[in-house]
């Protein structure tokens, strides 16, 4: 770092920096057929560099990356170029976050474990789930990974801050009579509950039973559809980035604050707060790229968007506080109960499409429960779809919650008004 400092300051066009350095260090298992077949330890360090460049009114950046084998001369030609493409670039004027230092952890018990011995123990968890009969994981990736990130501007800004997550990837397998089938499975978790590993996986072995039994329909399906957690997150999110700096300020949004998201609500109050860390998420972090410190905001507030939240640069434009790129979704839960009669619970889409502007939510269901009269049939080869803004009036969540991603909130949400076909 004091080697790539000395040359930028070295350049009088540049106006100001910022240096990234992530150090992933990851322990890897890899079994096929439950045989582990390799074992690999790898330790990578990436560094990138953003060069500033102030020119009238504007300030541009642009951005570069040094490796190990970078030499001074071509370290000096990387920043010239840097410069060169950063005085092509128009943006507003803005300030870089000043004079904060520190080191920072995010909590995890991964830390109390040596990483063979959690690898280990998360393969004994993955294995173990399995209790049906002809299924069997065909392939299993389980990755640990301790995450090493510092941050240093001209402005004095020099952070550090170290987090942990891990990776399972799983081809659950069934077996039957007339063929295989197999599904992908990819669980990310940044705190070990070794009953939460055995319940997801768990689940993917009897969803991949029920895909090998699931049905096209050729009969009518009928009642609301229940989401999970997966879908649940593209929708919360789908609001979060209507409200977020930039997409305010490139008028991108369809939501300003004081705007109705819910409008003549029949169901629960939604409500979103953005924030720098959820219990065993992933993405929790204590600072953002440019060093900023995370916090929390109320974004909607019973139905209603209340605040924007992001970056350090837009929030400047619009004049709000810098809250920084918080990474975490966190909704409040609900009331939902279980439907009565008939309902459609889904458990896999090639995507859920949200779309805020043509007022649509929907998408093509690859594997669900069609609940109906005590009985539970595995379909397939289905589609939903409703009018967004009457989803969103009605819909209710449940009391339960979960962590998928950066997204901790209801476990499931009913939502009425949905075409099933």
């Amino acid at each position: 770092m004091k080697t790539i400092i000395e040359a930028l300051n070295a350049d009088a066009r540049v106006s100001g920096y910022k240096i990234n350095i992530h150090q992933k260090e990851s322990y890897e298992l890899f079994f096929v057929k439950g045989k582990l077949e390799t074992l690999r330890r790898t330790d990578t360090c990436d560094k990138e560099v953003t060069v500033y460049a102030d020119h009238g009114e504007y300030k541009g950046d642009a951005q570069f990356y040094v490796y190990p084998s970078t030499t001074a001369e071509q370290l000096k030609a990387l920043i010239t170029e840097a410069v060169d493409k950063a005085l092509l670039i128009e943006n507003q004027a803005y300030t870089l976050p000043a004079g904060e230092t520190g080191d920072y952890v995010v909590p995890s018990n991964f830390a109390d474990y040596a990483p063979a011995d959690l690898a280990a123990k998360i393969a004994q968890g993955v294995f173990g789930a399995n209790d049906i009969e002809h299924a069997s994981l065909n392939s299993v990736e389980i990755f640990v990974n301790k995450h090493t990130e510092t941050v240093c501007n001209s402005c004095g800004l020099h952070k550090t801050q170290l987090r942990y997550d891990a990776m399972v990837e799983a081809i659950p397998t069934y077996n039957g009579e007339k063929q295989s089938v197999e599904l992908y499975e990819q669980y990310n978790f940044g705190t070990l509950d070794e009953a939460a590993l055995r319940r997801e996986i768990g689940e993917k072995m009897a969803q991949v039973k029920a895909r090998y039994e699931a049905v096209t329909p050729d009969f009518p399906l009928e009642g609301p559809c229940i989401l999970h957690a997966q879908e649940l997150e593209n929708l919360f999110r789908s609001i979060a980035n209507n409200l977020n700096n930039a997409s305010v300020y490139s008028h991108t949004n369809l939501f300003r604050k004081g705007d109705a998201i819910q409008k003549n609500r029949t169901g629960d109050p939604i409500g979103i707060t953005m924030a720098a860390e959820a219990p065993g998420s992933v993405r929790s972090a204590k600072f953002d790229s440019d060093g900023l410190s995370l916090g929390s905001i109320r974004l909607v507030e019973d139905g209603k968007a209340v605040n924007y939240y992001g970056s350090n640069r837009f929030a400047q434009y619009l004049g709000e506080v810098p809250t920084g790129n918080l990474p975490c979704c966190l909704v409040d839960p609900g009331t939902a109960k279980t439907p009565e009669g008939s309902w459609l619970e889904v458990l896999s889409m090639s995507g859920l499409q949200v779309d805020f502007y043509n007022d649509y939510i929907g998408g093509e269901v690859r594997l669900a429960y069609y609940h109906t009269a005590g009985q539970v049939i595995p379909v397939t080869g289905i589609s939903i779809s409703g009018k967004l803004s009457q989803v969103l009036a009605g819909i209710r969540l449940s009391r339960d919650v979960t962590t998928f991603g950066g997204y901790h909130g209801p476990d499931a949400a009913i939502l009425s008004d949905m075409k099933i076909f």
